[in-house]
């Protein structure tokens, strides 16, 4: 038994992370009000992300990862960053969709109780993200390392242009920015898989200047998607008045930071890859 699993700073990150995620979907099936695709995602993650942090702590604690196929240091990186994602988007979902002012109910009092340990809970994944990142020089376990996060950060926001995604087919612009949204979601997934999986070894070119090609072309890419995207989007189109809640406008609007969040993202892992491969 390994008790530094659970007596080391980021173990007990972990077990902080363990204790809110349940608190938190504890409360919310208490309310019985989680319906609809909002709440039906906010669940699985806290949930998700209990039952995988438990599992990490006890395989960790009865040290059994060795035995497990894959890079454990990667796995462990890979995953807690996604859950810090997570979490904070459902952090933000479930209050601005379920929570109604005034909020004066006991099945109010409890979701904004919930959305408080929720919230919490990114904190506390943060944290291990922090604590888990390698430092400078340090190069054993690449999704630990700024690149490897931000693979993670840009798949996960691929996903997220994925869900507003509705109706593109009209327009050979936005039918370009999706194949760039989904080539450029495709390889990174790759990379982020065979890492884990340990594959990238039998890979026959130098892997580390094909990932800086990787990050230059998509960075070209996503740029284009920028551009177009709103720009066949919104062309001559304003917010309708009786646009509700699922509005087309608000969806095209959120597709349009999340490209540009990815463009950042995409930036500042050319950058920094370029510096671990040639400086």
């Amino acid at each position: 038994v390994n008790l530094l699993a659970l007596t080391s700073w980021v173990g007990i990150a972990r077990l902080f992370a363990v204790v809110l995620s349940c608190l938190t979907f504890s409360l919310v099936a208490s309310t019985g009000h989680f319906g609809g695709p909002s709440g039906t995602w906010c669940m699985f993650t806290w949930c998700f992300c209990f039952v995988v942090t438990l599992l990490v702590l006890l395989l960790e604690l009865l040290e059994l990862y060795p035995m497990l196929p894959l890079s454990w240091d990667d796995f462990t990186s890979a995953f807690s960053m996604l859950a810090v994602l997570m979490v904070f988007t459902s952090s933000v979902v479930f209050p601005a969709t379920f929570i109604s002012s005034p909020c004066s109910s006991n099945k109010c009092a409890r979701q904004a109780v919930a959305t408080t340990t929720s919230c919490l809970c990114f904190l506390a994944y943060a944290v291990e993200v922090g604590l888990t990142r390698a430092k400078p020089g340090d190069i054993s376990s690449f999704l630990s390392t700024v690149p490897g996060l931000l693979k993670v950060f840009e798949a996960y926001v691929a996903c997220l242009i994925f869900s507003l995604l509705d109706e593109y087919n009209k327009e050979s612009g936005l039918m370009w920015c999706v194949a760039v949204y989904s080539i450029c979601f495709i390889f990174t997934l790759l990379i982020i898989i065979f890492t884990i999986g340990r594959c990238l070894a039998y890979f026959p070119c130098p892997l580390d200047k094909v990932l800086v090609g990787y990050n230059f072309l998509a960075l070209l890419m996503y740029i284009t998607a920028t551009v177009l995207w709103p720009l066949y989007s919104f062309k001559g189109r304003g917010r309708p008045d009786s646009c509700g809640r699922n509005c087309w406008w608000d969806k095209h609007l959120g597709i349009t930071f999340l490209t540009i969040f990815n463009l950042i993202a995409y930036l500042v892992d050319l950058v920094y890859s370029s510096r671990m491969v040639f400086i």
